[in-house]
């Protein structure tokens, strides 16, 4: 058996076997189609069937089979809460939930002066494609991204607004757009205390065009993101990382207030220079919701 037919074995043993099996009364659903239903879509970013022809088992991206695959054994050995997974699938389905962290409704933006975050538009699709394709922007990424990559990375951000209450705003800068600052669910699990449970930890992010650094963009905008997660959404405790070697990235994250906490190695890069990374973290203990 090649080793893609086994991980698609495992991936039909997982869902029709051994997560019904292990079915307790809390959790949401109980058949196999359910739970691959919740995998799938969590690892698509959105209902799976949009982006993966039937039958999903037989062709998922290898990438996407793993990133399922790794959500139904957190599921099983307690480190990912299949209600919070059900509830982001339901929720990219249209249908009627109450978050797992309940959120007032997203507003339109969020705005300081020249700077606007706001939900993300198709217009946006080209101008995020060439800061994608940027090598001086994204240095300190293991590559660049491809036009269709960049259109269907800023689709499952807006997707994030819709499963979580919050996400990665696109940044509009004197009336154009320049990247991105905002908030995700982290849905991997990652090497770092607190980071094993996936969906749990909170992280703080952003990527800007070149001609927009310099001007403080970056800060201001994430401290509308973390008085809006504080005030509406009712997180206070935020993590933000990069490559160990990006310290203007680091710059921000203290000029944040965040405080520098450890190095890791980020299990989505190849081994290399850039897998070293610096985790920082900020408790706004002090503001109020």
């Amino acid at each position: 058996m090649s080793a893609a037919a086994d991980r698609r074995a495992h991936w039909r043993d997982l869902v029709a076997r051994r997560l019904p099996e292990a079915a307790r009364p809390g959790w949401p659903v109980h058949l196999d189609h359910c739970f691959a239903r919740i995998l799938l879509d969590n690892a698509c970013g959105g209902p799976w069937r949009d982006s993966v022809a039937a039958p999903a088992h037989a062709n998922m991206p290898a990438d996407g089979l793993e990133r399922a695959i790794e959500l139904g054994e957190a599921v099983l050995d307690g480190r990912a809460d299949l209600a919070l997974l059900n509830h982001r699938s339901l929720a990219w389905r249209g249908k009627i939930w109450r978050g797992k962290i309940a959120t007032a409704p997203v507003p339109d933006h969020l705005h300081d002066g020249d700077l606007l975050l706001r939900r993300w538009r198709p217009a946006d699709t080209a101008p995020f494609a060439a800061l994608n394709a940027d090598p001086v922007v994204m240095e300190f990424f293991a590559r660049l991204r491809t036009g269709p990559e960049s259109a269907a990375e800023a689709g499952s951000y807006d997707r994030r607004f819709v499963a979580d209450g919050f996400g990665p705003w696109a940044l509009e800068w004197d009336g154009r757009f320049v990247g991105f600052v905002g908030a995700f669910r982290i849905m991997r699990s990652m090497p770092f205390p607190g980071g094993e449970r996936i969906g749990a930890t909170i992280e703080l992010g952003w990527r800007l065009a070149r001609d927009a650094w310099g001007h403080g963009l970056a800060t201001r905008a994430a401290r509308l993101t973390l008085a809006d997660l504080a005030g509406r959404c009712g997180i206070r405790t935020v993590v933000a990382y990069a490559a160990s070697g990006n310290r203007r990235s680091q710059a921000v994250m203290e000029r944040l207030g965040m405080v520098r906490a450890e190095t890791f190695a980020h299990p989505a890069v190849p081994e290399g220079p850039l897998r070293s990374h610096v985790l920082y973290r900020l408790d706004q203990a002090g503001v109020s919701a």
